[in-house]
């Protein structure tokens, strides 16, 4: 089985989400299970100047307004994933962000930039860039890669099947209808049937429409994405594909994530040896500049500071949080108001609560193993690996019960408990209200130790290993091939 990822990210060289770590590791357990992966990256300088042992498989030429493109194939830094890297100085060869400029605007170009992407992808799929290898299956994922869908639709001899997976509905790459010439597809794309939506064009749609499958990163938000609730105006879309979307959990990359092996926090530990716990937790504090307090719970926050993420719900109920004499860790960037207001509060009580306002990777492996708990209270979350990563630490997540989060936290009611099946909090509604119940049940059990490491235990016991969604799907490509054949 020949598969062909394409993606704008993948960890560790470019990522601002999820999206980078489900490229880093999905693909080498494929390979694990004996399948014929490769990857289509774009050629940001993170990436193309990472890539070994590249050589140039052609030359492209004039396309989507840049002079100079050519394909290069080499193999990923540290998995030694094979990889063809799209060489286009003028647009990818920048300072800024993949998506946005160094001041957060978003690139002016982004739709040739990523059709650029797709229609490579095509190409490949129909054996015109390179005659040594052609994919049975184009994986695309997210908006950034979904044109691929529409351009191997456009070329019908192509015989490779298409997936689509969304990775988060609410980032649909959305562009002005006047563009639609730029892309080089006959006039009966530009329709509502097709990439039209609302006047604009919508690069999502084009994975939605035109894949073959639809995959999302949980069970639950393939349900939830096809409510008026969650399908960002797209679950009519979605409900016309109903017998053609899976959902497919994201997994975690152990071998990154694993504390007994974890040489960048203070003190290894494991559910049947949790002394490490103890002093990673007091590392945190030390380092944060917090009263080493190790009786006081202790809080964190890892992630992108917006609304989506629920961080407004943290920052309401944080005066009741300190109250309690606990502390909080808040790692992440993103909405200035919400980064000042956690910033003052950082300043009115420094030895309870602590701010750092960057995304660093090693940083958010000393908080999630020093911290007790983790707020991850998202208003919407199509799968959440952060709250994935938490458990295996035993930094017991507090969820709100939506997309992936309600697949995989089970909340400690009184059942869960008694079933020790309980591994941290959830709550239905996405209010301080809400929010505060699930906190005080949180700081209710922290203060009875037999059972707060009863349900530790029993999440790091938890198994979400990315051979389980490899072995899915490598049984959907099997089903799509053989339907084409």
């Amino acid at each position: 089985m020949r598969v062909l990822h394409v993606a704008a990210e993948i960890f560790p060289l470019v990522k601002t989400g999820g999206l980078a770590d489900v490229l880093g590791a999905l693909p080498q357990a494929l390979i694990g299970q004996g399948a014929d992966v490769r990857l289509l990256l774009p050629g940001l300088p993170q990436i193309i100047d990472a890539v070994l042992a590249p050589e140039t498989v052609c030359e492209i030429g004039p396309v989507f307004g840049a002079a100079r493109v050519r394909l290069i194939k080499g193999q990923m830094p540290f998995s030694h994933v094979p990889a063809y890297v799209v060489d286009a100085p003028y647009f990818y060869r920048r300072d800024g962000g993949p998506y946005q400029n160094s001041a957060g605007l978003e690139w002016p170009d982004n739709l040739q930039r990523f059709a650029l992407l797709g229609w490579v992808a095509a190409q490949l799929a129909a054996g015109e860039l390179d005659a040594d290898w052609l994919p049975d299956v184009v994986h695309a994922h997210d908006w950034h890669a979904a044109m691929a869908c529409a351009y191997i639709v456009q070329h019908l001899p192509t015989q490779a099947a298409t997936v689509f997976t969304v990775h988060n509905l609410a980032y649909q790459g959305l562009f002005s209808l006047a563009d639609f010439h730029l892309l080089g597809l006959p006039s009966r794309f530009a329709v509502p049937s097709a990439l039209e939506y609302h006047g604009q064009l919508s690069f999502m749609k084009s994975g939605l429409k035109f894949a073959d499958a639809v995959t999302t990163v949980s069970g639950n938000y393939a349900r939830e994405i096809a409510t008026p609730e969650f399908g960002c105006g797209l679950e009519g879309v979605i409900q016309s594909r109903a017998g053609n979307v899976f959902g497919v959990l994201n997994g975690v990359d152990y071998a990154v994530w694993n504390p007994e092996k974890d040489a960048g926090i203070v003190a290894p530990y494991s559910a049947g040896q949790l002394a490490g716990k103890a002093l990673c937790k007091a590392g945190l504090q030390a380092e944060m500049g917090l009263a080493a307090a190790p009786g006081a719970p202790l809080f964190g926050v890892v992630s992108r500071l917006t609304a989506q993420k629920g961080l407004d719900l943290v920052l309401a109920v944080l005066p009741g949080l300190l109250a309690a004499g606990a502390q909080l860790v808040v790692q992440g960037s993103g909405d200035r108001a919400l980064e000042a207001a956690f910033l003052e509060a950082a300043r009115s009580h420094p030895q309870q609560v602590a701010v750092r306002t960057v995304y660093d990777e090693a940083l958010a492996h000393r908080v999630i193993s020093g911290a007790d708990s983790l707020f991850m209270p998202s208003r919407f979350e199509p799968c959440g690996l952060t709250q994935l990563y938490a458990l295996r630490y035993g930094c017991l997540p507090l969820v709100h019960h939506v997309g992936g989060l309600a697949d995989t936290v089970v909340d400690a009611s009184e059942r869960a408990l008694k079933a020790d099946q309980a591994t941290g909090f959830s709550f239905d509604e996405a209010s301080p209200h809400g929010l505060g119940l699930a906190m005080q049940r949180a700081l209710d059990l922290y203060h009875q130790p037999a059972q707060w490491q009863q349900v530790m235990q029993c999440a790091m016991r938890q198994e979400f290993s990315w051979d389980v969604a490899a072995r899915s799907y490598l049984e959907l490509y099997r089903r799509l091939v053989a339907a084409a054949a």
